[in-house]
């Protein structure tokens, strides 16, 4: 599917959760200003492109969770998967400190293709995804930088994000913290955006959901990818059963 906006992994995997990582990856499509945004590679190699980490852990916990996932591939910088279409902060022309040169003088047209393109396949795949389960969870996996440009350290290991819906959540942050692990209570974010992907693939059906913050220098590398992967399924798993839902 390399020319896909989307990668989807064991479509045919039969356990209910639904994995999803929206901002997977750095890629910039070579129709998007020739596949350069004006950015040097150190910042693409920054939290502001992608999620660091967060596809790996996606992999693993599919792999151990024996479901599906779905991963984006083009990054967040191009469109932001996990925004509304009307949100301002979808094509970002400021992040963190950063101009995106790219972005900056972008009109409605390139944005309307970047959508086109990019950002509703992404969203008409996960949500055909979800169709095909029976009975699907979502969980999205993400990560976050242990420190914003002039901010004070994160301190969390996780983050479990959630709006109204938290019958997953609340007991899957007690059993984070009866790990011992630093968890964060919708922290370092707010868990509702409204048109968000959670918002849209699992508040707006009913979907029970949860949303896994991971702080960035925990899962840099193929090792902590893996550790944090097999150390969350359990407890996923267990919450689930445990729910009743």
């Amino acid at each position: 599917m390399t020319n896909e906006p989307f990668e989807i992994i064991g479509a045919d995997r039969p356990g209910r959760w639904l994995v999803a990582c929206d901002h997977a990856t750095n890629i910039i499509p070579d129709w998007v200003h020739n596949g350069d945004l004006g950015l040097p590679a150190a910042d693409m190699g920054r939290h502001i492109a992608y999620d660091i980490g967060a596809a790996g852990v996606t992999r693993h916990l599919s792999a151990a969770l024996d479901s599906p996932a779905i991963l984006s591939r083009f990054s967040r910088l191009v469109c932001d998967p996990n925004r509304g279409e009307d949100d301002p902060t979808i094509m970002m022309r400021l992040y963190d400190g950063t101009i995106i040169p790219g972005n900056r003088n972008a009109d409605d047209a390139e944005k309307e293709e970047r959508l086109q393109r990019l950002y509703r396949p992404y969203h008409a795949a996960y949500a055909d995804l979800a169709n095909k389960m029976r009975d699907p969870v979502i969980c999205a996996v993400h990560s976050f930088t242990p420190r914003l440009n002039g901010r004070h350290p994160r301190p969390w290991e996780i983050g479990i994000l959630y709006a109204d819906d938290d019958r997953l959540a609340v007991p899957f942050m007690e059993a984070c913290r009866s790990q011992g692990w630093c968890t964060g209570d919708n922290q370092p974010y707010a868990g509702h955006l409204p048109g968000d992907a959670v918002d849209r693939h699992a508040l707006q059906t009913g979907r029970p959901n949860l949303l896994i913050e991971l702080r960035q220098d925990l899962i840099a590398d193929e090792a902590g990818q893996s550790l944090w992967a097999n150390r969350l399924a359990p407890l996923l798993s267990d919450v689930l059963t445990q729910s009743g839902l």
